[in-house]
């Protein structure tokens, strides 16, 4: 389920970070066949690379066949994600369906189309596998079930972004500006997400259990033995609930939900059929201890630090591209368009970001809540070798081995180890839980830095670097004749910096002078080279406000205009003396009521 949620994260960048190019390279049937084409590849790869691994199975140990096999699906996971990434950012679907006009009006339902190919590509993984999945674990799942449970886990992710991203939509479309223009703001952003994260947190599991199938237990006496202890720890739920995950054939159990009213208790067929009434007391006890320890708040914790890292490595890798000119001369060499490589640069950081940081620090910390939920039944219990037993019943059935490495579990050799470990001396669940305690207060205190370390670095020095790397971009474009793309980087320049004179100038002039209907704009030259000379009175931007006079018809100002640039005597005068005789020339045919000049 968590590596669900990492793969999950990375669609949505992927899709996020989406912009579509003024032409595209396809058109819509072109694009059709190489999406179809496309599936077809991944389709017939998975067939094989599980088909091999089915045909292996004679001779293969079982440790290897389940090392090959989750080896495998990660690697059509990730492989999955590439197709996903080159139907948008080679084929650009997402342009196509920007065309029709509810897609227009809620881009979240093309996101969620995209999504929801992901999907598509991950359950033909699934088809695939399913028989080699069968095979392997020697279980009777169904292949409906199979697809279902897997398709599923998706679910608490899917639901709580459309949400989000949906209700933002609406904002959008009010007849009143005022709340969309508080969301376009850094702090309207951070204040939304946040209050959406704990609505969801608190309200999520009502939508996700219903997703999942869950029914209520029936009166009996296992529900009874699971009431008592939950009233014996004071933890208050909604219900307890079936889990019929993969058919309700693994031995597992869980708890969602923040608050008691929304919190469900979930439990597996095979839990309660194959574990003694002591062991599925002790597996209670370990769900009980995740709510006791407050583990469920303390993920959205973690969210929040992964909101905050995710921008501290927007403005260092957006800084690391910024503030570099070698960096963007490199880039104009090769003749790869700058924008697209930066955006490339960014989509490969939040990748990294993301499996950094789920991978080691979430996941240390969600071993270490596993742990901490283990030893809660020492509170309750005077031995825990029903827990242990328990470990010993899922290897069995499993067909995996104890010490396979997980990276949001111990594995359950290790678990059972420090299990025994406590037996002994009671002294490491203390130790244990002050080292959770400890790593705690240290996430917290590295999150109040990169708070502030965050807010400088916008304020100041990013917004100053990205201003800058838009010029330059630019400047760089006219001396190619790209008039159209350099006054798209200075406009991006002015969104930052709307005060620099030189940016200010050059767009004006390119408005002046543009031969393209489309992009010569007078009135816009004229009021942005006003503005350049108020805040910079060298001779060029004299020039460029006298063209922009000019060019609206006010001859006798563009004529003043130039001589104050004559009058401090420029380097290249000649160019200055010619732009005067062309006012001059022009003034005098309209006096004579001849055709302007331009």
């Amino acid at each position: 389920m968590f590596s669900h949620f990492i793969y999950f994260i990375i669609a949505l960048l992927i899709l996020s970070l989406y912009e579509a190019p003024e032409t595209l390279p396809f058109n819509f049937s072109q694009a059709f066949l190489l999406f179809i084409g496309l599936g077809m590849i991944y389709g017939w790869y998975t067939h094989q690379v599980f088909n091999r691994l089915i045909k292996r199975m004679e001779w293969e140990s079982q440790a290897k066949l389940d090392h090959d096999f989750s080896q495998y699906s990660t690697r059509c996971s990730v492989l999955a994600l590439v197709m996903l990434a080159a139907d948008i950012w080679w084929l650009h679907l997402p342009a196509y369906l920007d065309d029709l006009k509810i897609f227009s009006l809620f881009p979240t339902l093309s996101s969620l189309l995209l999504l929801l190919l992901f999907i598509c590509y991950l359950t033909l993984m699934w088809v695939f596998s399913f028989r080699a999945h069968r095979a392997i674990y020697r279980t009777d799942i169904s292949f409906g079930n199979y697809i279902y449970s897997n398709v599923a886990f998706s679910i608490p992710v899917l639901i709580p972004w459309a949400l989000l991203f949906g209700i933002h939509d609406l904002i959008r479309l009010l007849p009143f500006q005022l709340p969309q223009r508080i969301l376009d703001t850094p702090i309207g952003q951070t204040s939304y997400f946040l209050i959406f994260l704990i609505i969801t947190a608190i309200f999520a599991p009502v939508l996700i259990q219903r997703f999942w199938r869950c029914h209520s237990m029936e009166a009996g006496e296992q529900r009874s033995r699971i009431e008592r202890l939950c009233r014996k720890t004071g933890v208050r739920y909604a219900d307890i609930v079936y889990w019929p995950i993969f058919g309700g054939r693994m031995i597992t159990a869980g708890v969602m939900g923040l608050v008691s009213r929304f919190r469900y208790i979930l439990v597996t067929d095979a839990l309660l059929s194959m574990l003694t009434p002591d062991e599925v007391d002790q597996v209670i006890a370990h769900e009980i201890g995740h709510v006791k320890h407050r583990h469920l708040l303390l993920y959205l914790l973690f969210f929040f630090g992964f909101m905050l890292v995710t921008h501290i490595v927007i403005a260092a890798s957006n800084l690391f591209i910024f503030s570099r000119e070698p960096i963007l001369q490199a880039i104009e060499a090769i003749q790869f368009n700058p924008l697209k490589v930066r955006d490339v640069f960014l989509v490969i950081c939040l990748i990294l970001c993301v499996v950094l940081y789920f991978r080691f620090i979430f996941g240390y910390f969600i071993r270490n809540f596993e742990r901490q939920a283990d030893l809660y039944v020492f509170g309750l219990f005077p031995t825990a070798r029903p827990l242990i037993s328990t470990f010993d019943k899922i290897v069995a059935g499993s067909g995996q081995p104890a010490d396979k490495p997980n990276w949001h579990h111990f594995s359950i050799k290790q678990r059972i180890e420090f299990l025994w470990r406590c037996e002994q001396s009671r002294q490491w669940i203390k130790r244990h839980n002050k080292k959770v305690l400890n790593s705690i207060i240290a996430f917290v205190a590295c999150l109040l830095v990169l708070g502030v370390a965050s807010f400088h670095l916008h304020k100041s020095t990013l917004e100053k670097n990205q201003s800058l790397f838009f010029a330059i971009l630019g400047d760089k474009l006219i001396d190619k004749n790209k008039l159209e793309e350099a006054a798209k980087a200075y406009e991006n320049a002015l969104s930052i910096k709307p005060d620099n004179p030189h940016t200010l100038n050059n767009l004006a002039w390119i408005l002046a002078t543009a031969t393209d209907k489309a992009l010569y704009d007078p009135p816009r030259a004229l009021e942005l080279a006003q503005k350049a000379i108020t805040l910079n009175k060298e001779p060029h931007i004299w020039d460029t406000l006298a063209e922009s006079l000019f060019v609206n018809g006010r001859i006798e100002e563009a004529i003043e205009a130039e001589r104050r640039a004559l009058e401090m005597n420029p380097k290249d005068r000649k160019i200055y003396e010619v732009q005067l005789t062309k006012f001059e020339k022009a003034l005098k045919q309209n006096r004579f009521g001849g055709d302007p000049i331009k």
